[in-house]
């Protein structure tokens, strides 16, 4: 059941992310995508029961940097996550360790704890499901729409294929079970692509 503090921070985190129009990826429905798919992992991984609103909070905020600054914006989703449960008079030492979740959500940074790792398998959740290039064309308009350029195909098709084979690893036995075979399969449509267009 979630608590008064999960839903105000949907309310506060749909108020923030809504209106930005040129988000064609992260948006609200990826922050709760992200949220769902924490949950789920987190029951696969019976984790303590006092950890999963932390889980709740950082899965819900750590995309609502992009209301300041799209790039070099790490310690931004940690600000915009604090101020608000600061507000609320949420426990210190909880807004630290959300802080902490979140900054963990770059990809280049490794998991920090079992938190963390279901977070951040979480939020990877879409590159290893049917609608992965689905997802991919809509970063890819908000790439280009929000920095006005223009990506290639051949570009963005090896920039994604570099990051599967080369930067991402499952951080959780659920993800390696549940996607490692749907990871192969669009790695391999990735590089069909690749041949295609060459």
């Amino acid at each position: 059941m979630e608590s008064n503090i999960i839903k105000m921070s949907k309310k506060y985190v749909n108020m923030l992310l809504w209106p930005l129009e040129d988000f064609y990826y992260h948006h609200y429905n990826h922050a709760l995508e992200v949220y769902e798919r924490s949950i789920y992992i987190w029951k696969k991984e019976w984790l303590n029961d006092d950890e999963l609103e932390i889980i709740w909070l950082s899965a819900l905020f750590h995309d609502t940097w992009f209301i300041i600054q799209y790039d070099n914006n790490e310690y931004i989703w940690a600000k915009i996550a604090r101020n608000f449960l600061k507000a609320h008079l949420y426990s210190d030492e909880k807004i630290s360790q959300i802080e902490e979740l979140i900054i963990s959500t770059d990809p280049l940074k490794k998991p920090i704890n079992k938190m963390s790792e279901i977070l951040k398998d979480a939020d990877t959740d879409n590159l290893w499901r049917d609608d992965f290039f689905d997802k991919s064309e809509k970063l890819k308009l908000e790439i280009e729409t929000i920095k006005s350029i223009k990506i290639k195909y051949p570009d963005w098709y090896h920039y994604s294929l570099e990051f599967l084979t080369k930067f991402h690893e499952f951080k959780t036995k659920t993800s390696r079970i549940e996607r490692y075979q749907k990871k192969q399969e669009n790695i391999l449509k990735l590089k069909e692509k690749l041949n295609t267009i060459k």
